[in-house]
């Protein structure tokens, strides 16, 4: 994940550096166009779908057990102190922390099965399902988003994935998250927002030169390319000189685009609409989110939270530096409530659920019984996600947990599941192949993996 005025140098293979070149090298931020055409025909990309996509990442890991898999009549002390209610699916029942919510149960569909064989860490969760794929011998897998940029590229002057407000941070686990292009390289990597789309002062730190490069640096660094593209004329069959040359392009274009200005701008949107999503981080990042993906961007990835420690989170230890289960009610519950509701709710109003898949998902559930601290621990043995537009069919639970909400009694689904029927909604071939560093190329989710067929 690069910034437009990082410092960092960037290495070419034969030498030169980027930094040699540009004042502030890191130009890949905003991803390597390939010819539409192209890229699809030499990437297996199936053209009967040019659907977008949202994914909320609910980092901490809700509980199962007080969000969308509540168990009434369990004992106390597994059933948790939240009472279920009904929604607009008289069928489905979920936590009382979401009443919004439950007015759109019929644009989403509960996976209540979902669950993994990893340590209970938060990063393997972000990695698997962010990837489809564990992080094995120091292999970083490709973020799926990353992976729709680098078959399809960008629509127009804005990136093709934008991720936002931040990228997660630190977690415990001291591992990656799974949020960047991986093996496909930092030209792949998501367009950052890096700033607070809350505050009242909000703008683009990366969109909009910063003060110090004027018109005049910005001409001045064109003529300078121009100068080293003369100079270095033997590069041209050079992949990263080529890379170089585009992504100039894509940056200046993009921090020089009106159109990429009015994208960003939430003054723009009605002060009602502002309120409907909340005051808050996260609930305006998801308003963002629906401006990007109405303009172009093909994939949002907004973090509710980019740690876990000393913040209220989803993660309810019950003691510092973690969250007490109080917080669902009182916080984080209402926080996804009304971001989460409003979102659907917008999208279907101007016709683009149907085109933009919605997802909002944890790394892991909490442990089905109470700790003593009065809260729940870690418990990748099972959780629930949501799924909704897209193309998939709302109004649905898929999978059924044990009485305590503890493991899988029914239908069992694995992150690498999620993240076919993710491609799958996306138009995204499976089979199709990626270029892995040192092997042969691997497919998007590995052979034999399938979509959830229940929301097809």
């Amino acid at each position: 994940m690069f910034r437009v005025d990082a410092q960092r140098s960037v290495h070419f293979c034969d030498g030169l550096t980027r930094r040699d070149f540009l004042h502030a090298g890191a130009l890949t931020t905003f991803g390597l166009t390939l010819p539409g055409w192209m890229a699809a025909k030499a990437h297996g990309l199936v053209q009967r779908d040019d659907r977008n996509c949202i994914l909320l990442f609910l980092v901490g890991g809700p509980s199962q057990l007080d969000t969308f898999d509540p168990k009434p009549d369990a004992p106390a002390e597994v059933r948790g102190p939240y009472r279920p209610i009904r929604t607009r699916q008289p069928e489905i029942q979920i936590s009382e922390i979401f009443p919004r919510t439950a007015e759109q149960a019929d644009k989403f569909s509960i996976l209540r099965t979902l669950y993994h064989r990893a340590a209970g860490v938060h990063d393997t969760g972000h990695q698997m399902m962010q990837t489809g794929r564990l992080f094995l011998n120091g292999t970083e897998q490709p973020h799926v988003g990353c992976v729709l940029n680098y078959l399809r590229g960008p629509r127009n002057a804005l990136p093709a994935h934008v991720l936002m407000p931040r990228p997660i941070g630190n977690t415990g686990g001291n591992m990656p998250h799974g949020q960047n292009a991986g093996f496909l390289g930092k030209a792949y990597d998501p367009f950052v927002l890096n700033a607070e789309p809350h505050e009242a002062n909000f703008q683009v730190p990366d969109l909009l030169p910063p003060d110090y490069i004027t018109a005049l640096r910005l001409e001045r660094r064109r003529r300078l390319r121009e100068q080293v593209d003369q100079a270095v004329a033997h590069l041209e069959r050079n992949p990263d000189a080529r890379l170089l040359d585009e992504n100039f392009h894509q940056a200046y274009t993009l921090m020089s685009s009106a159109e990429a200005r009015e994208a960003f701008d939430l003054t723009a949107e009605p002060a009602a609409l502002r309120e409907a999503y909340g005051g808050n981080k996260f609930g305006q990042s998801c308003l963002l989110a629906r401006r990007l993906i109405e303009r172009g961007v093909r994939f949002v990835t907004v973090n509710m939270f980019e740690t876990v420690f000393n913040e209220i989170t989803w993660d309810i230890h019950g003691s510092a530096p973690f969250s007490p289960i109080e917080c669902y009610r009182d916080l984080v519950g209402p926080m996804f409530d009304m971001a989460y509701s409003s979102l659907l709710k917008d999208l279907a109003e101007r016709g683009l659920l149907d085109s933009t898949l919605v997802i909002a998902t944890g790394e892991f559930g909490r442990t089905p019984k109470i700790n003593p601290a009065g809260g729940r621990d870690h418990w990748p043995q099972v959780w629930s996600m949501l799924m909704a537009g897209g193309g998939l069919q709302g109004g649905r639970v898929v999978g059924k947990t044990d009485e305590l909400g503890a493991f899988p009694a029914e239908r069992p689904v694995t992150p690498a599941e999620v993240v076919a029927t993710v491609y799958h909604a996306l138009g995204v071939d499976l089979e199709t192949e990626l270029p892995a560093p040192g092997s042969r190329p691997v497919p998007v989710v590995d052979y034999g993996v399938r979509p959830i067929q229940e929301l097809l």
